[in-house]
């Protein structure tokens, strides 16, 4: 007995069925994407639905109705506009997601053209934004309209008069001329009118495009010209009443830049199906530096006459096909959401997600920033989420899809505690970013703080460079060998036979950097106390702190209190400094330096009868440029020996702006407040009178 597929009039009533659920369901969301600027799937979901519907009419003819979303080209007209009918329509493009659909279309314009010869194409972006149409009556600017549905636009002639990338008047003799192109946002105008919607506690926009759409339909055509629109023109609309001022598409475009219309600067013109090829290939290389974003590129026949050879079909030209890149958004599950440590200690919640092929690769994580991000897209475990991928950008979750959410869906919270160490997790006031605070301890931060630990300002373990470091943390030859340095004390444990079986690391390399480390093991205490690495804590921070408190036992016994006496210490590099040495963690670290033979020397304290006596002591100095004879580093040291102290900026507070070749801002703002501006031999001068 044959099973109800086999049953002709069953699988037409499952199909019209279908048929019927995504005519629906594309409706509705053209709707919110061309009416209500307010769009609910990415591209990639709202493409795949209708290709699903597409094949269904393809299979059964009698399903494809007039009404068919796939015999549109938008969507209705917006009620808030005069309605605006195009001379002529304003049609789509059919796309291609892959190589073979871009070389069946060549073929089949060459098979419809009767040549074997090579096609000459004329290929440009294919921006992501507002289609609209611009008439101008004898050179003069007359109506705009959007695309609507093909057919019939909405009339926004005021609101495209603000853009000042469009020309009111040109140069022409034609008594009729109508331009079709793009409207688009630029990346870094929609970065600044998503901070300002932030800023007034107002809705953000999802893109540029979304935001383009949603500037050029405002009532009010102030507010379109406040947020930075552009255009760029690519094409005419020709006809048996118009007839077009050139016989190739390449040539329209430069006589439309002769006119002061905008056109893009990376169309060209190519020969063939690897000319396409070759063209999507480089811009798309070139996708993420590009002032705006693109979504594919165009491919039209350059001859017109070709062109009009070609024709039609219900809803596309056939001269012209769109190269849609891969998807840079795509709908997929939350699973979980993990917390990633960094090497700067940073706590970063992780997405993981059901896996989902988006940008042109499959993406099974993706980021989502911080914990205020998280709150802001209510993003919780088990959602529907959109993925954002662009080039080669770490993907991210973009937002939720609010109507998919499920029963139990599970909010986010940062842990206390590091998911790596153990440490107590601190988020500052005012910062976005919630850090481990075991630094010295924390295996997810041990390369950087090795690093950072034998860096020239800090301990100066000259050698100890970041191919080592490396090796020592996680041996490349044998993973599953035992590292052999997990904190900085470690490192004074080394010996000659250790460091000499590293990869490429001779006999005598090994004794230099043993003895390098070994040398040391004596440091100042400004050195030790900065390359601890304790956040907000810099060199000059730690020169401070080693004068005011002179030993490492009284700077670790210190309370915020007594840290807020240190000068230029406030409350956050205080609560910094406190919460480090309050971890057990890192007081181990630092008791194993001590037992390993680090010895920070103690700071005598200048005697008081000769602290006021010099010229130097108790000024602030600021080095700029570059001195003739000695470095800045050297500058520093004659300074602070002498009782000065060295700041790394310039206010009302410093003294003297020691400044030599090249010296950039610091010297202008000397300049701005009166502060005293000597040279090298100034400062020798100020030097000799101590």
């Amino acid at each position: 007995m044959a099973g109800p597929a086999a049953d002709p009039a069953a699988a037409l009533a499952a199909a019209g069925a279908a048929a019927a659920s995504l005519r629906r369901e594309l409706e509705r969301h053209a709707h919110a994407y061309y009416v209500l600027d307010a769009p609910t799937v990415p591209d990639a979901e709202y493409d795949r639905l209708f290709a699903a519907l597409q094949g269904l009419e393809s299979e059964f003819p009698a399903l494809a109705t007039p009404d068919s979303p796939t015999q549109r080209v938008g969507a209705a007209p917006s009620s808030a506009f005069a309605g605006v009918t195009h001379r002529v329509p304003m049609l789509s493009l059919n796309n291609a997601f892959s190589e073979e659909e871009v070389v069946a279309f060549d073929r089949r314009a060459r098979e419809a053209l009767g040549s074997e010869a090579a096609i000459a194409y004329a290929v440009e972006p294919k921006f992501d934004g507002l289609a609209v149409s611009l008439t101008y009556v004898d050179g003069r600017f007359e109506t705009g309209a959007t695309r609507g549905d093909g057919e019939t636009g909405e009339d926004v002639t005021a609101n495209l008069r603000t853009l000042q990338a469009i020309p009111l008047r040109i140069d022409t003799t034609l008594s009729l001329l109508e331009v079709r192109g793009e409207v688009l946002m630029r990346r870094r105008d929609f970065a600044r009118l998503n901070e300002a919607q932030r800023a007034r506690g107002e809705r953000e926009f999802v893109n540029p495009r979304n935001a383009a759409a949603g500037s050029l339909r405002q009532l009010d055509p102030a507010i379109t010209a406040a947020r930075r629109l552009w255009f760029y023109a690519y094409g005419v609309a020709g006809g048996a009443d118009q007839p077009l001022p050139a016989d190739r598409h390449s040539a329209l475009m430069d006589w439309l830049a002769a006119l002061r219309f905008p056109v893009t600067p990376d169309r060209a013109t190519v020969c063939g199906v690897a000319g396409l090829l070759d063209y999507f290939a480089g811009i798309g290389a070139r996708r993420a530096t590009l002032p705006y974003d693109i979504d594919g590129v165009v491919y039209k026949v350059d001859s017109i006459a070709d062109q009009q050879r070609l024709g039609f079909v219900s809803r596309a030209p056939r001269f012209a096909l769109a190269h849609k890149f891969p998807a840079e958004e795509a709908m997929t599950e939350l699973l979980g959401i993990d917390v990633q440590v960094g090497r700067t200690g940073a706590l970063t919640p992780v997405a993981r997600l059901k896996p989902v092929f988006v940008g042109g690769v499959t993406v099974t994580n993706a980021t989502l920033h911080n914990e205020d991000e998280v709150r802001r897209k209510d993003v919780r475990v088990g959602d529907v989420v959109v993925v954002r991928r662009a080039g080669d950008v770490i993907p991210e979750v973009a937002r939720i899809v609010p109507e998919r959410r499920p029963p139990g869906a599970r909010e986010f919270t940062m842990p206390v505690a590091c998911p790596v160490c153990g440490s107590a997790v601190a988020r500052p006031e005012g910062e976005a970013i919630s850090r481990c605070t075991g630094g010295l301890y924390c295996s997810a931060q041990r390369r950087q703080a090795l690093l950072h630990f034998a860096s020239r300002r800090a301990m100066d373990i000259e050698g100890l460079g970041e191919k080592l470091v490396d090796q020592l943390v996680s041996p490349a030859a044998d993973p599953g060998a035992p590292r052999l340095v997990r904190t900085p004390a470690d490192l004074y444990r080394l010996d000659v036979e250790q460091v000499g079986g590293l990869e490429r690391m001779a006999e005598k390399s090994a004794r230099n950097l043993v003895a390098a480390i070994d040398a040391s093991r004596r440091p100042t205490l400004a050195r030790l106390v900065f390359a601890l690495g304790i956040r907000n804590v810099g060199e000059t921070t730690a020169r401070d702190l080693a004068r005011h408190f002179r030993t490492l036992d009284a700077l670790m016994a210190a309370d915020e209190p007594a840290l807020l006496q240190v000068p230029d210490v406030g409350p956050v590099v205080a609560a910094s400094i406190a919460t480090f040495f309050a971890q057990p963690h890192n007081r181990e670290v630092i008791d194993a330096l001590l037992a390993a033979g680090v010895a920070p020397q103690p700071v005598v304290a200048m005697p008081v009868a000769d602290a006021g006596l010099g010229v130097v002591a108790g000024r602030t100095f600021v080095l700029t440029g570059t001195l003739p004879t000695i470095t800045r580093d050297d500058a520093r040291a004659l300074i602070e020996a002498a009782g000065g102290k060295v700041s790394g900026s310039v206010s009302k507070k410093t003294d003297y702006v020691v400044a030599g070749e090249e010296a950039g801002s610091k010297l202008e703002k000397a300049r701005q407040l009166g502060v005293a501006v000597i040279d090298e031999a100034g400062l020798r001068e100020l030097l000799a009178q101590e």
